[in-house]
């Protein structure tokens, strides 16, 4: 494949994603990750992708990519939060919404630190 067609199949999975398509996003990426199944943003597609569609350990493999390439990535931290957080494994997913609100203090990521610590303190209850 081409530069140009992998950045074309790159864009029609990010495409496919924002249509709420993920299992058409995921099969959109496949030529993308022969080539290029190192680089973070086609690992944080690919994740955000099993994550829509609830394959949930699969989405965690590519965000923990995501974050082994490039640990700095507060968007892929707070996704794979969420991931966790949908697992049940709600003291791991907060490290990670933690890390991600520390990263990018924004409202968005500490309305989702609130919810789990909600959830956890439920749980204490």
């Amino acid at each position: 494949m081409t530069t140009e067609g992998t950045v074309e199949a790159f864009r029609r999975a990010e495409e496919l994603l924002a249509q709420r398509r993920p299992l058409e996003a995921i099969r959109a990426l496949e030529p993308v990750l022969d080539v290029a199944a190192d680089k973070p943003s086609v690992q944080l597609l690919l994740g955000r992708a099993y994550y829509f569609s609830a394959q949930l350990r699969r989405a965690e493999r590519a965000l923990q990519r995501v974050l082994e390439l490039d640990p700095s990535d507060h968007y892929a931290r707070l996704v794979l939060g969420r991931t966790l957080q949908r697992q049940g494994r709600l003291d791991e997913a907060r490290t990670q919404i933690r890390l991600a609100t520390t990263m990018h203090p924004v409202p968005a990521y500490q309305e989702a630190l609130g919810e789990i610590n909600a959830h956890i303190a439920t749980r204490a209850d």
